[in-house]
């Protein structure tokens, strides 16, 4: 979204209320007296397509039933509650709504953005840590924030809150608003002399509230003009010259012929009539928890949400008072009842009173009571008491006749009653057959008579005819059945059979789902398990929680979502390409270690060492090693100088240095093989008389006996074995130095010294 367009959403929040007439004003207003240089170029081919669309839907607003009001209220709701602009379900299918309805939620949404920017830059004194999305309200709080960092830094280093830089309107607001409100000698005063007293119902507010309510009166005073413009007074006139009365201000005037507005007010494009600022749009108000904004002409009241309870309302001071039902017409009494309030609720009363020798049951109709079964007959003695509809009769005991007739009028015989013409109606609303001495009921369909209780009786089809009727359920109801399905399927169009529901198109699961027949199966994708909680939602499985996690990964492990990576210890490995196990660094072989010219490079596990081995005095170098390998020994052997009877005598023939590396073994259960010391010498299977041995034997290092020597015989010769027989935790370096005795006849003739440098690495690997 462009400033242009910014700013369009901004002050639509009321001025959309009414039609687009508003929209043009604006963009009118804000051509003719703000920067026009601004809009020129960017703004000219859309302010032609606003008027032309404005021009093309004037005639549509008055053939629509949905005013702009309401338009515009429902796109404030939605932008409240759902925080989304996007797809706003059309109310109208007048184009000039949907515009009311976007330009109202979109102005909701930037001033929502706008409060949350200017709160960073008052809490964190910085807008770098939220702000930094590319949406339009991302923008729009980065604006606010950077704004009212720049009104605060002015007010901190004495600068006039009135700075004369050519920023957006908005912005200027902003910043002003900020600059004054963190000054303690103008707070609550939006210009010098001009006090901002509170609103009817409004409580004391802080922060950001107050922050609003003088960016509020900021925007009524200035209007259009720019931030280095005076702000006029009406204190330097005490009269309003000819100027205001050219002005025709709704409201107020000041000395130079502007208009300005009340409190609660704000100045409509036309910069002549004031119109009432919706704090509640705003969001602007100081409602207490659990009460919601009820906007009101230049103020807002709070009103509590939660309800009063069936049949009362909440009245403005928040009482709750009684609903009349009667007099609202909110009642259900049927139109023979008359209704009654009481309190919370309503009371039915028949209309019609039922004469003498009738009582009138709940549902307002007239039984007929029978005199002759009261304890005191009505009728004198010697006569019989005969009961008739609302009254009776009393005559000699002379013929007494049974059910189904009554004396004629001579009360000289018993005739035939009509049932089927009593006002009760025998048979109720079914077929009614008079009979000599009774009657017989013609039942409608679904319906049996019965000869004891001489009723009709609903027949019970699900009963009689079961499985027959319906594919899953049969509910009988009165005359008839009704089919109803088990979950997972919905009743088919012959009202008998039943389909199976596509759960899956309601996207029940979190990632995966399989309709099955009457109900559906949830499964996830690879790295993800489904909850044993609700079977629906898919969760991440931690491989490396897993009992085998630890041998996922050579080192570490590190669970995604989804999936995982493992890593190397940093310095002297790389990962392997199956993205598990960890390699060496061959750093001598890379040329990335730092030993000199005279050392020589030995690459260990994880790392390197530089070597330099000298011989001692009365030893030479035997050849020349420039790089040391894994294999490779440095032999250094004696060489006397002339007459040095000593030298010649030392039984110490060479000595020898090889290097090592050895790994932290994880589970060490057996010994380890890591030196051989190969010979020249012959092996003999029985000891002969004058041949000679070697005797192997270890003179230092040996740590924590960690190792031990054996001597083997190989392909007839003689090989000593030097075994790790101990695990030994890295990191560790260990000289172990080696005799090798050439023993002839019982005596030591000569050994060789064999210098075994062991460089231990922190890991097994």
């Amino acid at each position: 979204m462009g400033d242009s367009d910014a700013a369009l959403s901004y002050y639509s929040s009321a001025s959309l209320t009414s039609s687009l007439q508003r929209v043009a004003n604006f963009i009118h207003l804000n051509i003719t007296r703000q920067t026009i240089f601004h809009l020129m170029d960017p703004m000219a081919p859309w302010i032609l397509i606003l008027f032309s669309i404005y021009g093309v839907l004037n005639g549509q607003e008055t053939r629509d039933p949905i005013s702009m009001e309401d338009c515009c209220k429902d796109g404030r709701e939605r932008g409240q509650d759902s925080q989304d602009c996007s797809a706003l379900p059309l109310i109208s299918e007048s184009t000039t709504c949907r515009i009311a309805q976007e330009q109202c939620c979109a102005a909701v949404l930037e001033d929502t953005s706008c409060t949350n920017g200017i709160n960073m830059a008052k809490d964190q004194g910085a807008c770098e840590a939220l702000f930094t999305g590319s949406t339009c309200e991302s923008k729009t709080a980065k604006m606010c924030c950077d704004c009212c960092l720049l009104g605060k830094s002015a007010q901190e280093i004495g600068l006039t809150c009135d700075l004369s830089l050519s920023v957006g309107y908005q912005c200027g607001l902003v910043s002003r608003a900020c600059c004054r409100h963190g000054n303690p000698e103008v707070e609550g005063n939006s210009t010098p002399g001009q006090h901002l007293h509170r609103r009817p119902g409004q409580r004391h507010s802080t922060g950001s509230e107050t922050l609003m309510h003088h960016m509020r009166h900021y925007a009524r005073v200035y209007g259009s003009r720019r931030p280095s413009e005076k702000v006029p007074d009406d204190s330097d006139t005490p009269e309003l010259d000819d100027m205001c009365k050219e002005a025709k201000c709704s409201q107020k005037c000041v000395g130079n012929g502007t208009c300005v507005c009340e409190e609660g007010f704000k100045l409509k494009p036309d910069a002549k009539n004031c119109e009432d600022i919706n704090e509640c749009l705003l969001g602007t108000y100081n409602c207490r928890h659990g009460e919601r904004c009820i906007n009101m002409l230049g103020s807002y009241r709070c009103q509590r949400e939660v309800s009063c309870g069936t049949g009362y309302e909440l009245t403005n001071s928040n009482q709750c008072k009684d609903i009349d039902e009667c007099e609202t017409g909110t009642h259900n009494c049927p139109p023979d009842f008359e209704c009654q309030n009481t309190p919370g609720s309503f009371r039915c009363r028949p209309k019609v009173k039922c004469g003498q020798g009738y009582i009138q049951d709940a549902l307002g109709s007239c039984i007929d009571i029978n005199e002759c079964l009261s304890h005191n007959g009505p009728c004198p003695t010697g006569q019989m008491c005969f009961n008739t509809v609302g009254s009776y009769t009393c005559q000699r005991n002379s013929v007494s006749c049974g059910r189904g007739y009554h004396l004629n009028e001579e009360g000289t015989r018993c005739v035939d009653i009509d049932e089927c013409k009593q006002p009760d109606g025998a048979c109720a609303d079914h077929g009614c057959i008079n009979l000599v001495g009774s009657f017989r009921c013609e039942c409608r369909g679904g319906y049996i008579f019965n000869s004891i209780s001489r009723v009709c009786e609903d027949i019970n089809e699900c009963r009689h005819y079961p499985g027959r009727l319906c594919a899953h359920k049969c509910e009988n109801i009165l005359g008839s059945y009704k089919c109803s399905c088990t979950t997972g399927f919905k009743l088919s169009s012959d009202g008998r059979n039943c389909d199976d529901v596509n759960e899956c198109e309601s996207n029940p699961c979190s990632q995966e789902c399989a309709n099955v027949y009457g109900s559906y199966q949830c499964y996830c994708r690879r790295g993800y398990q489904l909850s044993d909680v609700d079977g629906i939602t898919c969760e991440d499985i931690d491989e490396c929680a897993l009992p085998t996690g630890g041998h996922i990964c050579s080192y570490r492990c590190h669970n995604s979502p989804g999936s995982f990576h493992c890593t190397c210890p940093e310095g002297g490995y790389t990962l392997a390409p199956n993205g598990r196990s960890c390699q060496d660094v061959d750093e001598c072989l890379a040329g990335t270690h730092t030993c000199t010219e005279s050392e020589s490079c030995f690459n260990v596990q994880g790392g390197f060492r530089c070597l330099a081995f000298e011989c001692p005095p009365n030893y030479r170098r035997s050849g020349e090693t420039t790089r040391v390998e894994r294999a490779d020994t440095i032999r250094c052997v004696k060489s006397c100088q002339a007459n040095d009877i000593g030298c010649v005598m030392d039984p110490v023939h060479s000595v020898s240095h090889t290097v090592i590396s050895l790994p932290t073994f994880r589970e060490f259960t057996k010994s380890e093989e890591i030196v051989f010391l190969r010979t020249m010498s012959p092996a003999h299977s029985l000891p002969q008389l004058g041949s000679s041995d070697i005797v192997f034997d270890i003179l230092d290092g040996n740590m924590q006996s960690s190792f031990d020597i054996l001597k083997r015989y190989e392909h007839g010769m003689i090989v000593g074995v030097v075994r790790q027989v101990k695990r030994i935790i890295g990191p560790v370096d260990i000289v172990l130095k080696l005799a090798m005795n050439y023993v002839s006849s019982g005596v030591v003739s000569h050994r060789n010294i064999v210098n075994v440098h062991i460089f231990v690495s922190e890991f097994w690997f």
